[in-house]
């Protein structure tokens, strides 16, 4: 291989000429010789017993030439890339432009990574939201502990109310028909939940077990049916059971229950430390937000489009296989949340915007800064990679290169130093009204507590 020209055109990409030798495509040839000359049929001879020269006569010398180029030209592509230093963002444009017994020429148009300018980084200054943890979040979060350790419980003496599951057989009919998947039998609806069509839930509230009445709804025009949009239904419903959620007593054997204190101040005390690290943890990240937006605004760098692209794509799949870890694949979501790929991608683009133009920032930091990583520092990370996919340090390495895992140490290293060296102001939280603090609910609220006026979304 040797790389004849290199340039720059006018839309920033680079075009290289590179040729490959006759002896590297004599070889190429050969071996495409080798593996194809028993599937081809020559009069006179036996399949595969042709000599090469007559079967070129026969269906032109370069016959073999287009498999060869497709077996030989990506690594002398990856080999001029590297021999020029070169860092492409996108897949090349490949043209072949001479091809004979001497060899082959070709051009490969590549976008590479843009030349950025930094501006500021050292010194910015931000704003920091001072951390409080208030009662009603500790209560929010007992409330959640109870409801997790709520007992189902038969209701009796009483009527649907929201919070209850009912129990119920329903059929839809649209204009006295009814409709494919409008029929199911002992179904558990938890009222208030609005997992149906608005306006559902709210007309079984009030019916005692046993009680057959319809419900009345119209389905929304953004119904994932397209021959139920916008529709006026019926439904003939069956309420056949209603279960309610009884909550424990909160109290210090509520707290022995569910956690290792004995006392329901000691469980109270470790709620508000968690979420006050957790919500310690989201300010740092919002200061480092800001202090990265500053440092993109700040910098000189024409991003190429197809780099937006590459990590709206990236953040699809990644997208995708949460979806897919639930059971679930992303045709399927589109269709029920009523966009197209086009529309679905475009909700990426501002996140994608943001992440491309950080990490060429911090990879400009690195190399401004001469950041590196120890191998001690290399180590550490192998560890904990091994322990977060259940994997050997070793194990990992072999897979994953090291240059990825130096460029995320040192990428670390230029936002400390952005960070270490900003100046971030603390803004004192606004003082809460005087007012008592929600408390949890504790065991089970009467019928007149919790009696509420039935509404339709």
């Amino acid at each position: 291989m040797a790389v004849i020209s290199m340039k720059t055109n006018d839309d920033k990409r680079v075009e290289l000429e590179i040729q490959v030798s006759a002896e590297d495509f004599g070889k190429a040839v050969d071996a495409v010789f080798k593996k194809n000359v028993k599937k081809i049929q020559v009069p006179g001879f036996r399949r595969g017993k042709a000599p090469r020269k007559m079967i070129e006569k026969m269906y032109g010398e370069g016959v073999f030439y287009e498999e060869a180029v497709n077996n030989t030209y990506p690594a002398a592509y990856e080999a001029a890339v590297e021999e020029k230093a070169l860092e492409p963002v996108d897949h090349p444009e490949i043209e072949i432009t001479e091809i004979g017994k001497d060899g082959y020429t070709f051009k490969a148009l590549v976008t590479v990574k843009p030349e950025v300018t930094l501006g500021e980084y050292k010194g910015l200054a931000v704003e920091k939201k001072e951390v409080v943890v208030s009662d009603d979040e500790v209560n929010a979060e007992l409330d959640r502990e109870l409801q997790k350790n709520a007992r189902i419980v038969p209701v009796e003496g009483r009527t649907a109310q929201n919070d209850d599951t009912a129990t119920i057989d329903f059929e839809g009919f649209v204009d006295g028909v009814a409709f494919e998947g409008g029929k199911g039998e002992s179904y558990p609806l938890v009222l208030g939940s609005n997992t149906f069509i608005p306006g559902f839930e709210g007309q079984v509230v009030g019916h005692s077990i046993g009680d057959a009445f319809d419900v009345n709804v119209t389905f929304p025009e953004e119904y994932h049916a397209e021959e139920l949009k916008g529709k006026a239904a019926v439904f003939k419903c069956t309420l056949k059971e209603l279960k309610m959620k009884e909550l424990p007593t909160l109290d210090d054997e509520f707290a022995k229950d569910v956690s290792e204190f004995d006392t329901l101040e000691e469980l109270k005390a470790d709620i508000r430390s968690k979420i006050l690290a957790r919500k310690q943890d989201e300010a740092q990240t919002e200061v480092e937000d800001k202090l990265m937006e500053l440092v993109a605004q700040n910098m000189t760098v024409d991003v190429p489009e197809c780099m937006y692209e590459t990590r709206i794509t990236d953040l699809i799949r990644e997208f995708e296989y949460r979806l897919r870890s639930q059971g679930l694949n992303l045709q399927t979501y589109l269709q029920y949340s009523g966009n197209d790929m086009e529309t679905f991608r475009a909700t990426y683009r501002d996140q994608a915007v943001t992440q491309v133009r950080t990490r060429l920032a911090l990879e400009k930091i690195v190399e401004q800064e001469k950041l590196e990583a120890t191998q001690e520092e290399m180590d550490v990370e192998f560890e904990k990679l091994g322990k977060a996919y259940g994997m050997t340090a070793d194990k990992v390495k072999e897979i994953l290169p090291a240059k990825e895992v130096i460029g995320g140490i040192t990428m670390n290293k230029a936002l400390d130093l952005i960070r270490d060296s900003a100046v971030i102001t603390e803004v004192k939280a606004q003082e809460e009204q005087k007012k008592p603090a929600r408390k949890p609910r504790a065991k089970k609220k009467t019928e007149e507590e919790t009696a509420e006026v039935p509404t339709e979304e």
